[in-house]
């Protein structure tokens, strides 16, 4: 037999679970998204020169293209 849901109950363990949580400080949330735009930026400079080199590339062997 399935145990009945007890809304009381499942908000006192949400909150003891959210009670363990290690969260993060606002220098580390900081220094994390910098991390993260910086290599979103790097991902986006490397793929735009490759596009460019692949671009380059084809329109050689092609003999095709702007």
């Amino acid at each position: 037999m399935a145990q009945k849901f007890n809304p009381g109950q499942f908000v006192r363990e949400v909150r003891q679970e959210t009670s363990k949580v290690t969260w993060p400080t606002r220098r580390e949330t900081m220094i994390t998204t910098g991390m993260v735009f910086l290599f979103v930026f790097m991902a986006a400079l490397f793929f735009f020169v490759v596009d460019q080199v692949l671009s380059i590339g084809v329109r050689a062997i092609l003999g095709i293209g702007g």
